[in-house]
């Protein structure tokens, strides 16, 4: 399943430019907003998951932030990233990895994903995302995903959609909702996707 996975995401990345796909967003806010929204200072831990070549760490970059991971299964969108940011891509930790593979070495002030976790569609992977967040996250979490309302495909893939409900209620073991919206993206071929975005935070043990 990961070679699967990966193989068609490195199809995408190798055919399509950002204003091909569905997810492209020339500014990232509702993201933004969720990371500034907890207070952290520049060096905080972030990661975006399943990040490909997202803006969101460009403009952190810009912002001042220091300790930046982005994961994605597709060596050829971190590639693109890279490329993107020339110079500034040395102050980026780039992960190559299946989410459901991934192994971190280290803990994250905030782990953010709009772009993974609603494309895990088997108890398996979405029991071992649950894990590797609740291991690796140390503060908050921003959960990005298509809502009730949104596609029921993406990119040719089956996806999971969710609610505040359900969404809060697989990660309940190990994090606290702090806030839930629903947002409407226009794709940059004038479609509409309503996503539904959720912040959490990480209980204290």
């Amino acid at each position: 399943m990961e070679d699967t996975n990966k193989k068609h995401w490195e199809n995408v990345y190798e055919t399509k430019n950002p204003d091909q796909v569905s997810w492209t967003q020339e500014k990232p806010q509702t993201s933004l907003d969720f990371i500034h929204s907890f207070g952290l200072g520049k060096d905080a831990r972030i990661i975006d998951i399943g990040g490909g070549d997202s803006n969101l760490v460009d403009f952190l970059l810009d912002e001042g932030y220091r300790n930046i991971s982005v994961l994605d299964i597709s060596s050829k969108a971190l590639k693109r990233a890279r490329a993107r940011l020339g110079s500034k891509a040395d102050k980026v930790t780039w992960i190559n990895s299946d989410i459901t593979a991934f192994e971190p070495r280290e803990t994250y002030d905030i782990w953010h994903d709009r772009a993974a976790f609603h494309f895990l569609t088997t108890p398996e992977q979405v029991s071992q995302y649950i894990k590797i967040a609740g291991k690796s996250v140390i503060g908050f979490m921003i959960l990005g995903t298509f809502s009730k309302n949104g596609p029921a495909k993406c990119s040719g893939l089956d996806i999971q959609q969710y609610d505040d409900k359900s969404l809060s209620a697989k990660f309940e073991s190990d994090f606290e909702k702090i806030k839930c919206l629903t947002e409407d993206h226009t794709t940059p071929f004038g479609t509409v996707q309503n996503f539904l975005f959720c912040s959490f935070k990480k209980f204290k043990r």
